[in-house]
């Protein structure tokens, strides 16, 4: 609808034809009128310089007292020829000092009607001098630009040179013309520089956006004003680029949402054998001992009632295990997949961590563990209070679980810049270097006799790693000569 009501109103081609006739025809009315009004009065000052570069000559040799040597008469000779220049000096006396050879003795009874006063100015006074005139003036049917005067030292002179010389007048007018025509054509290249810029600038804009686009970048859209046939070709390009930018966009949409599916899938195919292959492993040992005491049991191996008691307490203990893996994993599954939601809370983070570590007491001291702990203030944070307890408790079961050395467990609270970190370390054997990336991951055992002792399942870190990226907050382990210290962080509140 907007490309119907766009009209073009100006032609470019029209435009370029005005500028370019307008700019000729003015240049030509330019140059005419410079000749008419100022072309004879630069050629009477070009000419009036001449004459004063043999005044010139002969004042320095008066100062300097040279006018009697040869070379002033060859400097005056030269500009005799050069420029066509008649001279006639005399001294005090009338002595004639210099006599110019293209008739500079001619000029004596003019020069000495001068100094007796028996004629003035005869012609048009140009310029007037302390010592010197120079006039137009008109010898028979000859016009000649004259200067004569008399200087501070008693020297006369007379010089004059033809104004209508058909070479001076040609050479000077073609030097007056070079000029005029340098000056009109920088000004005009000036102009069409500028000119053209205007009218090439839109062109210019086209092509910028023209390269983005190929770079998909479809932000930059034409937006001119001249209404000719370059704003039609913008505005059709406004019209591509949008085109474009929602064809592809769709495409993007599509491919992205391709894209993650690929990916989900590759993902849920890889954890799902991950996780067949971790917990059929995990569950072959329980069972084959629950199915080999449970056969004993059914075969009569031992009618001690004793034995048949441990037979049972082995199938419930191996059972027992079995079922809190699971539990594990079930919650770490959905951890994982984001189905469970986490309830951002201000709790009392300290009264959390004095609570368990005596709720665990018998636990501690049944393995003969020393728990040290200051007494901190109340620390306030946000996040899951529930999922907090349980980061703790996992982070402490596993202390208790690879306490050695001096059996002693260190918890720590550290108020940081808007964060508090709290620590869990125990003494022992640090973990090995390569291993720590590794903590994390589901079912990673560093050491599997030991852990199968205690009975845990490898799933612990696993779930601590979960719940802290969903609540968006930092954690990880550190070694120690004597120890490991595991550590996470929540938000001041």
């Amino acid at each position: 609808m907007r490309a119907e009501k766009f009209k073009i109103r100006r032609s470019v081609r029209r435009q370029f034809a005005m500028i370019f006739i307008g700019l000729m025809a003015g240049t030509i009315f330019l140059c005419w009128t410079i000749n008419i009004f100022f072309l004879e009065p630069y050629y009477i000052r070009s000419k009036t310089k001449v004459i004063f570069q043999a005044y010139n000559s002969i004042h320095q040799a008066a100062d300097n007292d040279t006018y009697h040597t040869d070379e002033f008469r060859l400097e005056l000779d030269e500009v005799c020829g050069i420029y066509n220049i008649t001279v006639y000096v005399i001294n005090v006396n009338s002595g004639v000092i210099y006599a110019s050879r293209n008739g500079g003795e001619e000029l004596e009874r003019r020069l000495l009607a001068y100094l007796f006063g028996y004629i003035s100015a005869t012609g048009k006074v140009l310029e007037e001098g302390e010592g010197y005139m120079i006039q137009l003036v008109r010898v028979g049917e000859d016009e000649y630009l004259e200067m004569h005067g008399r200087l501070e030292s008693g020297i006369s002179f007379i010089m004059r040179t033809p104004v209508e010389s058909i070479r001076e007048s040609v050479k000077v007018a073609n030097r007056f013309l070079a000029y005029i025509g340098i000056t009109a054509t920088l000004a005009g290249g000036v102009i069409i520089w500028f000119v053209a810029g205007k009218i090439t600038k839109p062109i210019l804009e086209l092509n910028s956006i023209s390269e983005k686009m190929v770079h998909l970048d479809f932000e930059a859209k034409y937006a001119g004003g001249a209404h000719n046939e370059i704003d039609l070709l913008g505005e059709n390009i406004n019209k591509l680029s949008a085109s474009l930018e929602e064809s592809i966009s769709e495409l993007k949409t599509a491919n992205n949402e391709l894209q993650k599916d690929i990916e989900k899938k590759e993902q849920m195919d890889e954890m799902r054998k991950e996780f067949l292959a971790n917990v059929s492993h995990e569950l072959k040992t329980p069972i084959a001992l629950i199915q080999g005491y449970a056969e004993g049991l059914s075969e009569g191996v031992s009618d001690d009632p004793e034995s048949r008691n441990f037979y049972c307490d082995v199938i419930m203990d191996e059972a027992a295990k079995m079922n809190s893996m699971v539990q594990k994993l079930l919650t770490l599954n959905q951890l994982e997949f984001g189905n469970d939601i986490v309830a951002m809370e201000r709790f009392d983070l300290t009264a959390l961590v004095k609570n368990y570590i005596q709720s665990a007491s018998i636990l501690t001291k049944q393995n003969e563990i020393q728990v040290c702990m200051e007494e901190y203030p109340s620390f306030y944070v946000w996040g899951d209070e529930y999922k907090t307890e349980e980061v703790f408790m996992n982070y402490f079961s596993n202390a208790v679980n690879h306490c050695g050395g001096e059996k002693k467990i260190v918890v720590t609270l550290t108020a940081e810049e808007g964060k508090v970190r709290v620590g869990v370390f125990n003494t022992g054997k640090p973990v090995p270097e390569e291993a720590l990336p590794h903590l994390w991951e589901k079912f990673y055992k560093v050491d599997k006799a030991r852990t199968r002792e205690y009975g845990g399942s490898g799933v612990g870190l696993s779930i601590v790693k979960a719940i802290m990226e969903s609540m968006n907050r930092e954690y990880g382990v550190r070694n120690y000569t004597n120890g490991v210290l595991f550590w996470f962080e929540l938000e001041s509140a």
